[in-house]
């Protein structure tokens, strides 16, 4: 190759891995400002919950209270070890969560 084709080619060379060079910082850095979709916005760790309670009505089962609550007697017993669930009290508090 000549001296004068080697300057041709740089010449259109230069300014197109120049532009390459551009469109790729500026697809990575766009990349690293988005935030994913599929993730939270917060990089924090959740809160910790408190326990969600329900009170005790007239004529309340672990039955109906589970069934209300989208939970289990099950999971009701779990949470609430001193319960009797054969006498429920009006105005007593269970914890659901």
């Amino acid at each position: 190759m000549s001296e004068e084709t080697r300057r041709r080619a740089a010449r259109i060379a230069a300014p197109l891995v120049f532009l390459l060079a551009v469109t790729v910082a500026v697809v990575l850095v766009r990349a690293g400002l988005r935030a994913p979709e599929d993730e939270p916005a917060s990089t924090a760790p959740p809160a910790a919950v408190a326990p969600e309670t329900v009170v005790v009505g007239e004529g309340d089962t672990l039955v109906s209270i589970a069934e209300r609550q989208g939970t289990t007697v099950a999971e009701l017993r779990r949470l609430n070890p001193g319960i009797d669930p054969v006498q429920l009290e009006p105005g007593q508090r269970l914890r659901v969560r």
